[in-house]
């Protein structure tokens, strides 16, 4: 028997985003081939291990698909070896600490209360728990990163891995300037790019590859894949820790993180994921990806001009990529109740802590807001003064239910004309 409370569930929620203003950075709407592959029969094979060394038979041809993930991430991104398994970006994250770090050795990334990520050290997550972790952070004043305070807090602290990378910060990140400094040290450098990869990818922001020894990213924010994770390096190099194998071998930094995703993180792989992770791939690398991130960063730009325009605080001052966070406490009002007033006339945001915050993670003084869903839809520059005069009529009448249903409305008809998009270009 068909579940029918299951698939009418599944009916809603794609009504709730066929009809709304989709605005959390970290999302994005598949195509519908990436939809496709995600709900193949590869669901079926269990296939541990890599391709052409598995423990289960009868992964001849889910070793090609995986093989062909990797080979066109790897010529996405410029990359010497890729490992597409991770089931998450965060999965990705741990991977490399396994493979890298001993407990309780030091770890430097960006405090996520100023930015910066759940993985990258902070005293809840694994990162926090197993290892070391200290942290920079972005300057009060600019809301940008001071590159020579994070020198000084490297000689001092010696970390064994810096983190570049995060998940709420509007700028782009010199990865040259993190590699001097990592070399200073005796670090290794990962750069976690789950946010901008599609626009890395296209050459509109800086590559990590040249300078970072080991990148990681999700594959559903701006590279419009489907939920996961992977693993790059540019170039490969014996492990620097000098961890050896059984034979007394040095084994090679890739050979580390595979080990470090299977079997140290993860049993098997999803292939089905993979498949569709295949296709996105294949997606960005057609020219159409480029202008698709050109219209990302040129939305972004739009929206926080309008913002600024209407007195709202953006931190940093703007953006050089796909989203911005704002910093609500001149409006009077949290990023908690930003985020419900906004979800209830159809517009997606989070509520996000912004830095030096004097509200709870729960609560926020602020709230994030990214264009490449939108984009994806199909909207450009002269809608995002539409959509940013709707989050503020939004937000001043907070409390009349009349005008958020009057918004709710005004936000229907208007995504009426932007279907989700059925994209179905693939790049061999």
């Amino acid at each position: 028997m068909r579940d029918n409370i299951i698939f009418d569930l599944i009916q809603k929620e794609n009504e709730r985003q066929l009809h709304g203003i989709e605005l959390i950075a970290s999302e994005n709407f598949v195509s519908s081939q990436v939809l496709e592959a995600m709900g193949s029969v590869l669901t079926n094979k269990y296939a541990e291990g890599l391709p052409g060394r598995r423990y289960y038979g009868g992964c001849q041809v889910v070793d090609e698909v995986e093989n062909l993930a990797i080979e066109r991430l790897k010529k996405l991104f410029g990359a010497s070896w890729a490992n597409v398994q991770p089931h998450s970006g965060a999965n990705a994250n741990s991977a490399v600490m396994l493979a890298v770090l001993r407990p309780g050795e030091t770890m430097l990334g960006l405090d996520l209360s100023q930015g910066g990520h759940l993985t990258h050290g902070s005293p809840v997550n694994y990162s926090g728990k197993l290892y070391r972790p200290v942290f920079y952070g972005v300057e009060k004043e600019t809301g940008l990163i001071d590159i020579n305070k994070v020198q000084e807090i490297a000689h001092r602290e010696k970390p064994k891995l810096i983190i570049c990378g995060a998940s709420a910060y509007s700028r782009d990140w010199d990865y040259a300037a993190f590699r001097n400094i990592a070399d200073e040290v005796g670090a290794l450098l990962m750069a976690d790019i789950a946010h901008p990869a599609g626009l890395i990818a296209k050459g509109l922001l800086n590559n990590p590859l040249p300078h970072c020894h080991i990148v990681t990213s999700t594959t559903h924010k701006t590279l419009r894949g489907p939920r996961g994770g992977v693993i790059l390096i540019g170039n490969d190099i014996p492990n620097p820790w000098g961890i050896a194998t059984t034979k007394g071998e040095v084994r090679m930094l890739s050979s580390l993180i595979d080990s470090g995703v299977f079997p140290g993180m993860q049993g098997g792989p999803l292939e089905h994921i993979i498949a569709a992770k295949a296709v996105s791939f294949g997606e960005a690398l057609s020219p159409d990806f480029a202008i698709y991130g050109r219209q990302v960063i040129a939305n972004a730009k739009a929206m926080a001009s309008a913002f600024s325009d209407l007195g709202y605080h953006i931190v940093s001052g703007g953006t050089d990529n796909h989203c911005m966070l704002l910093d609500l406490r001149n409006k009077g009002i949290s990023g908690k109740e930003a985020e419900n007033t906004l979800v209830a006339a159809d517009i997606t945001v989070n509520k996000n802590m912004v830095p030096f915050d004097d509200k709870s993670p729960m609560v926020t003084s602020g709230i994030r807001i990214g264009t490449p869903a939108i984009t994806t839809r199909g909207l450009k520059e002269s809608e995002m003064g539409i959509v940013v005069q709707l989050i503020d009529e939004a937000l001043t009448h907070r409390s009349d239910i009349v005008a958020t249903k009057r918004i709710k409305e005004k936000i229907k008809s208007m995504m009426s004309a932007y279907p989700l998009f059925q994209n179905t270009t693939i790049v061999a």
